[in-house]
């Protein structure tokens, strides 16, 4: 039987560290130093910090965690240390990873409650409060999160909730942090619920019920509406992109766009479109994918999700932007009536695309979104899709490519990704890589190659955005990678969300 996930809540307060009471107190170290904040807790605990670093067991090292057992001498009942590597080196993502490991120990260990310390020795300089607990709030969400909807009641009895507590002594701080705990849980809400989305498997989630996912979201959210094109509507409309991958599956496609509009919103408005490539199961149609690994094809609708995550966080934080958030989505599978290698379609922007490879579904879909992003006249686009194995090939399954037809397009981006953590790496998409792309029986091909899948992939996307500022993230990398492998818990680490909630407020801050 499918249940909530769990729930998570994250406050500031001031408090001693040492005296809350808590199941599992964290607090951070930096390699081979030893803070005020250390030298107090070993005192507290009789020598037991420094006879983990004598015995070799942990030295601060960067993603490495030990657990004591603190007998009464503090608040806490458990005290977990976590390593935060080289103090130099600290990053946002470092305090954001950090708070992870300590919030998926704590549900490890059943524990209700969990408070994270704030370290006394980081950079005032390279950190301020609200960022910083922004981070660390961030990191609760993401390492607090389990996904076991279809696990039985009796095989799980972890608690239904968990109790986040982020502390500092000092009052004018706590106020501070509490803004960065706000913006945090809001991000943090929205990464969790489009993991949910992304873990459910196919006889789940078809076309029509991630549909059903975006209308149910927007109610309650003010300044978001959802809109809803069946397969007959997406016909009328001509989107042969969506309609050729689809056409093989009982499921049907669906066309999602999803609008915030904020309060006063006027013609001149800022107006951005998010794109996201939702295939809620990709077997590859006709040119049919091997059996080994198909079943993480689930996760092949994740930039479309992103999109649906990023949307509410949007709305929540209400940037004085107008925003859509569009989602074509289609189950690509064999059958009686799948298109085929050989087949000419007719794409919603009037572009002839012959078809070479059934499994280069995912710019089909694209290339109809995006042209009706033109249509809606958005000042800015950005596409992110799990698009093609080269990308990662290219950069493995820490980070996503980033194409894109404007450089400052690129580094508004990368601004974005150094808040949140979402790395990306910037490559071509020019004319060279379209070339490869041009067909001798239509104007264009799906495939355009052995050499530079993910830059010609992005090229043929680019050409339906014609002159419009268009960016391309290609998350097939991070957007299949077990989260176990990233130190939390196994299946969707939400990537994306973050990502272009933030580069959305990035615009409205100017």
């Amino acid at each position: 039987m499918m249940k909530q996930m769990i729930h998570i809540t994250v406050k500031a307060t001031k408090s001693d560290p040492f005296s809350i009471k808590t199941d599992l107190l964290s607090v951070g170290v930096f390699k081979d130093h030893v803070s005020l904040l250390g030298k107090a807790l070993d005192i507290k605990l009789k020598g037991a910090v420094e006879q983990v670093r004598k015995l070799g067991d942990f030295k601060g090292e960067s993603k490495r965690t030990v657990l004591l057992y603190t007998e009464g001498k503090i608040g806490a009942k458990r005290l977990l240390l976590v390593g935060l590597g080289e103090k130099e080196k600290t990053e946002m993502d470092t305090l954001r990873k950090a708070a992870a490991l300590g919030a998926k120990k704590a549900v490890d260990l059943k524990a209700g409650t969990f408070a994270v310390a704030i370290h006394q020795d980081l950079d005032k300089r390279k950190f301020n409060f609200e960022t910083l607990s922004r981070a660390i709030t961030e990191g609760i969400f993401l390492g607090g999160y389990r996904y076991d909807e279809f696990v039985n009641e009796k095989d799980n009895s972890r608690p239904a909730k968990l109790t986040a507590t982020i502390v500092d002594a000092d009052a004018a701080h706590v106020r501070l942090l509490d803004r960065g705990v706000r913006i945090g849980s809001i991000f943090g809400d929205a990464r969790n619920f489009a993991r949910t989305i992304m873990n459910r498997p196919a006889n789940v989630v078809n076309p029509s019920a991630l549909a059903d996912e975006a209308r149910k979201m927007v109610r309650g959210i003010s300044g978001l509406t959802c809109t809803v094109w069946d397969d007959k509507q997406i016909r009328a409309k001509k989107m042969g992109g969506i309609l050729a991958v689809g056409q093989g599956s009982i499921s049907k496609p669906r066309f999602i766009v999803l609008k915030y509009s904020p309060a006063k919103a006027t013609k001149s408005t800022l107006t951005i479109g998010l794109v996201g490539k939702a295939i809620t199961f990709d077997s590859g149609g006709i040119s049919i994918k091997p059996s080994e690994g198909m079943q993480e094809m689930k996760f092949d609708k994740s930039g479309g999700v992103a999109v649906l995550g990023a949307m509410q966080a949007i709305a929540h934080l209400k940037p004085k932007i107008r925003v859509f958030g569009i989602i074509p989505s289609a189950e690509n599978m064999p059958g009686g009536g799948s298109y085929r290698p050989g087949d000419i379609i007719h794409t919603y922007s009037g572009k002839t695309v012959e078809i070479q490879n059934t499994d280069a579904e995912g710019r089909m879909i694209l290339c109809d979104a995006i042209h009706y992003a033109v249509q809606q006249k958005c000042d800015f686009i950005v596409d992110i899709a799990t698009l093609t194995g080269a990308c990662v090939v290219a950069l493995g399954e820490g980070m996503a490519g980033l194409m894109s037809n404007n450089d400052l397009q690129v580094e508004q981006i990368k601004a974005a990704a150094q808040v949140t953590g979402d790395r990306v790496w910037h490559l071509p998409c020019g004319e060279e890589f379209l070339e490869l792309m041009k067909s001798k029986i239509a104007e264009l091909k799906n495939i355009g190659g052995k050499w530079g899948g993910a830059c010609t992939a992005g090229a043929f996307l680019g050409t339906f955005a014609g002159e419009n500022k268009w960016a391309h993230i290609d998350m097939a990398g991070v957007g299949m990678v077990d989260g176990e492998k990233q130190g939390v818990f196994p299946g969707s680490i939400g990537y994306g969300v973050s990502l272009l909630a933030e580069y959305v407020c990035n615009h409205a801050r100017k």
